[in-house]
C-alpha cells in the first residue's frame, strides 16, 4: 500500500491513534474476538511508522505475554466491544445522531449495522480525518450510515462546526469520547463537558473513558508504558496532560444526569476477557463512564 509522509497521524499524539489501530487488527484476527474491524491493519501499514507494526497475533512476539501487543492490546479490543455495544444500543432504541469526539482512526461508521436514518459525526483533527480519508478511499470502502467528518480542534470550539454540519440540539444524541481525554488540559475537558451538556438534549447518552487522578512513578514505570517506549518508542506518560483532573462523571451528575462508572475488569469478566489486574497496573485507574440525561436513562450497560 502507498505510505503516507509520518508528518500529522504519524506523530505525537496521532501515534496513539495508529496503536489502537494496530490492536484492534490483532483483535481482528483473534479466534476469541470481541470485536472486529476490517481497516483497522490499512491505516498501520499505510502509515511509514507504523508499517512495520504486528497486525496479527501470529505476528505478535511472545504472543498474549507481550505487554504490549498482548494485554494492552487486549484492553483496546475490549473497550471497542464495549463501545461498540454502548453505540448500537442507543442507535438501536431511537437516538440517530452518533458523535465522536476525537474520532482518531475510529471506523464505527463502516463496520456496523447502523439503523437507517442514522448520523455519525466524527470530529478530529484535519489531518487526522485526511489520513483517514485518503486509507480508506484507497480500499473503496463506503461508510454503511451517513458520515460527516468535521475538522475541529476540541480544545476550541467545535460546537458551531458541529451544528453547521446539521447536527440537531434539541434531538437527542449519543456521543463517545474514547481514549482522548488522557491528552487534553483539563481547561479543555471542562469546555468539552460543558459544551456536551449545553448541546445535548433529554434522552441524551454518553460514554467516556478517564483517568481521574495522576498515576505514581512506580505505575509510569509499568511494563505496558515500559515496552510501548522499548517496542513503538511512545513514552505515553509523557503524552498525557498532568494538570489535576477535573470530575467530569461528578460533573454531569450535578447537571442532572444519572451516571454509572466501571472499571474495565468489570467488563472483562462479563466477555470472559482474559484481563485482570496487575501490581502498579497502567490499566487499573482507568474508568469506563456511562451517563444518560432523564428520559431514556437505559442500565443494561450495568456490568
Amino acid at each position: 500500500m502507498h505510505q503516507t509522509p509520518d508528518s500529522g497521524i504519524g506523530g505525537g499524539v496521532g501515534r496513539t491513534a495508529l496503536l489502537v489501530a494496530a490492536a484492534r487488527a490483532i483483535e481482528t484476527h483473534r479466534t476469541d474476538c470481541l470485536a472486529g474491524d476490517i481497516y483497522a491493519e490499512h491505516f498501520v501499514r499505510a502509515a511509514r511508522v507504523s508499517a512495520a507494526w504486528p497486525t496479527r497475533p501470529a505476528q505478535v512476539p511472545d504472543g498474549d505475554a507481550n505487554p504490549l501487543w498482548g494485554r494492552f492490546a487486549r484492553y483496546f479490543g475490549l473497550r471497542t466491544r464495549v463501545f461498540d455495544d454502548f453505540l448500537m444500543q442507543e442507535a438501536s432504541s431511537g437516538v440517530r445522531q452518533i458523535v465522536l469526539l476525537g474520532a482518531g482512526l475510529d471506523t464505527r461508521a463502516y463496520r456496523l449495522e447502523w439503523p437507517a436514518g442514522r448520523v455519525v459525526y466524527e470530529i478530529d483533527r484535519a489531518e487526522v480525518l485526511d489520513f483517514k480519508h485518503d486509507v480508506l478511499g484507497a480500499v473503496a470502502a463506503g461508510p454503511g450510515t451517513a458520515r460527516r467528518p468535521i475538522a475541529a480542534d476540541l480544545a476550541e470550539d467545535w460546537a458551531q462546526p458541529l451544528l453547521r454540519a446539521g447536527f440537531d440540539p434539541i434531538a437527542p444524541a449519543a456521543w463517545l469520547i474514547e481514549g482522548v481525554l488522557f491528552y487534553l488540559s483539563a481547561a479543555a475537558e471542562r469546555h468539552l463537558f460543558d459544551t456536551l451538556d449545553r448541546l445535548s438534549a433529554e434522552g441524551s447518552h454518553v460514554a467516556f473513558e478517564i483517568k481521574p487522578g495522576l498515576e505514581p512513578p512506580e505505575v509510569r514505570d509499568s511494563a505496558i508504558y515500559a515496552e510501548t517506549r522499548r517496542q513503538l518508542h511512545i513514552d505515553l506518560p509523557a503524552l498525557f496532560d498532568h494538570d489535576p483532573r477535573p470530575d467530569s462523571a461528578g460533573y454531569l451528575a450535578h447537571r442532572g444526569w444519572s451516571v454509572e462508572t466501571h472499571t474495565p475488569f468489570d467488563f472483562a469478566a462479563r466477555h470472559r476477557c482474559r484481563l485482570w489486574p496487575e501490581p502498579h497496573d497502567a490499566l487499573a485507574s482507568n474508568r469506563w463512564v456511562f451517563a444518560a440525561r432523564s428520559g431514556g436513562d437505559r442500565s443494561a450497560r450495568s456490568a
